[in-house]
Parts: C-alpha cells; sequence; structure tokens
C-alpha cells in the first residue's frame, strides 16, 4: 500500500509539473480550433429541378449519401438550371451548390460571380419529342409547329435558341410555349402540341414515359457532331439500339443526340472539406457505366467552362484526402485541420520537455529541503542565547524539534527519493543531540 501510496503522489507531481504546459498547448488547440480553419457545416443548401426531373432523382441520391456522415442536404427544387445558377451566384440566397448545365455562363462570368465547379456528372442530352406522321430529319422541318421549350430558367430553352441560330431560324418561327415538363408532357399527349423539348439524363421518368409512347417520336440530330464542333460545350452521344427496352426494341435504331453535361456548381464560399465528401458521393452516384457514358467517366474535371474548385482538383489527381481513406469523415476532418497545431505543440513540447524533468525533481525535492530552513533555526537560537537563558531556550527548541519530526514524519515522497527522507531524519536527530548536550553540560 506505502508503494502505491508513493507512486500515486509522484505521478500528481508529474501531472502538476507538466501542468503550464500542457495548459498553453490546450489553449493554442483551442484557440487554432475555433480560428484557423472553422469546422465545416452539417447542414448543405442544394437546389435541384422540376418534380420528376434526373436533377430531382440525383438530389435525393445525394441526400442520402450525405447523411451517411451526418450532413444534411437541404433540398430546394427550381425550375431548371439557369434558375439554379442565378441561386447560387446570388450573394443574398442561402443556395451553396447545385446542378448547373454546362454551356449556361462562361469562365468569366464564373469568377466575377464566385462560381467553383466540382466536375461533370452526367450527360444531359437534348430531346425533341414530336408528333408527325412522318419524321422529320431536320430542324428547318419545325417552322410554324407548336414547341414547348421549357419554363424560363431551364437550360433546354436557351439552347433551342442557339440551335435555331445555326439554322437560320428565329423564334417567331416557331410557336413557342413555356410550361414545365409535367404539364408539358400531357399537352403532347393531348395534342395541343406539336413538340416538346427537354435537357435531361434519362434517369428522368417522363423521359423514359416518352420514349415507350406509341406515336411520340424522337428527333434524331444526324448532324450532331457538327453540332458539337460548332458548341465547345456539347457532345455527340449516341442513345444505342434498344437500350431502353430490349424486347420490343426501342429505339429501333441508334439516335444521334447532342448533349451538354451536367455539373456541379458551387459557390467558392463552400466549405473545403465538403468538396471532397460530395465527390466521394458523385463517384458512386455517376461513376458507373450508363447509356451515354463508360464505366469511371464520371465525375470529370472535363466539359464545364465553369473553373474547377482546387480542392476538386486534388480530388480527380489524388483520390480522397489521406485520413478520409481511413477515418471518419468528422475524425478525419479534424486531424486534417489541426496538424498545423500538433506540429506546432510539438516545437514548442520539445524544448519545454527539457525543463520539466528539472521542476519536477525540485519539486519532489523541496518537501524536504524546506525542514533545513527550520534546523537551522533551531541552531541559531542556541547559538545567539546568552549562556544563563542556553537551558530555558534548550527546552523550548526540542519541542520544535519533536513538532519537526512529527511533520517529516508524514511526508510522502516516491521511493527513489527515500534517501533525502532519511538523511533528513537522521539530521533532525543530529541537531536534537546537540541540543540536549546543551542542557546537561
Amino acid at each position: 500500500m506505502s508503494k502505491i501510496k508513493f507512486t500515486l503522489f509522484s505521478l500528481r507531481d508529474l501531472l502538476i509539473a507538466f501542468g503550464p504546459m500542457l495548459l498553453m498547448i490546450l489553449v493554442v488547440g483551442g484557440l487554432a480550433y475555433k480560428l484557423v480553419d472553422p469546422a465545416p457545416p452539417r447542414q448543405i443548401d442544394f437546389i435541384t429541378g422540376q418534380e420528376n426531373s434526373a436533377y430531382e432523382a440525383y438530389a435525393k441520391r445525394y441526400a442520402a449519401e450525405m447523411a451517411k456522415n451526418q450532413i444534411s442536404l437541404n433540398l430546394q427544387a427550381s425550375q431548371g438550371s439557369q434558375e439554379n445558377l442565378d441561386k447560387i451566384s446570388d450573394p443574398d440566397s442561402v443556395i451553396e451548390i447545385g446542378f448547373v448545365q454546362s454551356g449556361s455562363t462562361d469562365e468569366a462570368e464564373a469568377r466575377s460571380k464566385g462560381l467553383v465547379s466540382l466536375g461533370s456528372l452526367f450527360y444531359e442530352p437534348i430531346w425533341i419529342f414530336y408528333r408527325d406522321k412522318k419524321e422529320l430529319t431536320s430542324i428547318t422541318q419545325f417552322k410554324n409547329k407548336r414547341i414547348n421549350v421549357g419554363s424560363e430558367g431551364m437550360g433546354g430553352a436557351r439552347l433551342f435558341k442557339q440551335i435555331l441560330d445555326v439554322n437560320g431560324m428565329q423564334e417567331s418561327d416557331v410557336q413557342l410555349s413555356r410550361l414545365a415538363n409535367t404539364p408539358a408532357t400531357v399537352a403532347l399527349l393531348d395534342g395541343k402540341i406539336d413538340a416538346l423539348i427537354m435537357s435531361s439524363a434519362p434517369d428522368s421518368l417522363i423521359l423514359q414515359m416518352l420514349l415507350q409512347t406509341p406515336g411520340i417520336q424522337l428527333f434524331d440530330f444526324t448532324q450532331a457532331e457538327a453540332y458539337s464542333r460548332r458548341f465547345p460545350f456539347l457532345s455527340h452521344v449516341v442513345l444505342p439500339r434498344g437500350i431502353v427496352d430490349f424486347g420490343k426494341n426501342i429505339p429501333s435504331r441508334d439516335v444521334h443526340l447532342i448533349s451538354p453535361t451536367a455539373t456541379l456548381v458551387a459557390h467558392e464560399s463552400l466549405h473545403p472539406a465538403l468538396i471532397g465528401q460530395l465527390l466521394q458521393a458523385a463517384q458512386k452516384i455517376h461513376g458507373g457505366a450508363g447509356w451515354f457514358s463508360k464505366q469511371g467517366e464520371f465525375p470529370s474535371d472535363r466539359y464545364s467552362e465553369i473553373p474547377v474548385a482546387a480542392q476538386a482538383e486534388k480530388f480527380y489527381k489524388n483520390g480522397p484526402p489521406f485520413f478520409q481513406r481511413y477515418l471518419s469523415f468528422w475524425l478525419a476532418n479534424f486531424v486534417e485541420r489541426m496538424w498545423v497545431v500538433f506540429l506546432a505543440a510539438g516545437a514548442l513540447f520539445l524544448p519545454l520537455s527539457k525543463i520539466i524533468p528539472p521542476l519536477y525533481v525540485w519539486r519532489i525535492r523541496s518537501r524536504v529541503y524546506q525542514w533545513y530552513g527550520k534546523l537551522r533555526l533551531v541552531e541559531q537560537a542556541l547559538d545567539e542565547v546568552a549562556p544563563e537563558q542556553r537551558q530555558q531556550v534548550a527546552q523550548q527548541q526540542l519541542k520544535n524539534l519533536d513538532e519537526i519530526e512529527e511533520k517529516v514524519n508524514r511526508i510522502s515522497i516516491p521511493l527513489s527519493y527515500a534517501e533525502e527522507l532519511y538523511g533528513l531524519r537522521s539530521h533532525i536527530n543530529f541537531v536534537r543531540k546537540r541540543v540536549q548536550s546543551l542542557m546537561n553540560p
């Protein structure tokens, strides 16, 4: 039990000796935790797209992936790509990230608005569904037809205007309407409009329904390669024969389409740690083979006129951050944010650690050495007294020595310093013998 008692006192003294340094490191670390690089938020305001659109479907999958790391996405519907771009760039908007179609802006404008790209995610071709007994092979054949190009915020309306321009047509050459996708689909099926323009990934439920609806034809962009040369943000993609339904052979032949890409666009204020987490979710959601893309083609840092965020570039080059490969997101983020503090603490610890051992030794030995001052006072009292008073003073000093010895016997120090304690006790006896010799000359 005595050994345990001594050991406990030793540990306490060691902690006290280290106390100032530990306190300093904790204070510096706490300030750094708050000021150096704030922790990422647990909520992100994410703008999606129209109801039943591919944007909406994908956003729900992102929300499910991010929720695995206790990050919630607040999803907000929109009319489409252009509205998303406006909301993300608006300094008064809470929206931080969303889907934007390539070609919606240019690099200079994106930089001026503080926009960054996290990469391209998937192709979303221009789909032109129409009702006509004969097959249409040229855009000019849509002259005077009733065409729905989608609501004002959708990317399809802007692209269709560019398509009309390169075919020598104006918007006045067709009868445009701007219904959302769902009511426009109903209008097409009812014969109230002749054609419907959509720009969407094939995951859209409305799109898949239209592809399999009898009497509804899909326009074949036979000049797709030329379009992709004229507009750098467009790609030439092919809808393979039978991919919609192998049994029914839908479509009955390869269909050529022109396609922008959907891009994950954020405001530059988005926390860098969230970029890597969003891209890991993007790899799971978009990394597989699809109707138009090969395995691993997306997400990609290509196909975007918006500058790619530096953190995203690192991800495409090196993969997920090192610590996130082995630790949970929040623990890895803590280590990544605090490594500079750890280095600083290490640099501070090295010189201070040379002070700690002597300080620890001094603290232990001071419990013994402080009593030597008491012994010295006893001797001085005897040396300074007159001979006729020495007997009386000696009796008083014997009582003082008894008190000193009683207190010294209660001192607890580590066993490795027991030699100093026993030395003190022998010196107390030495002084006592001297006092007694004065009492009995």
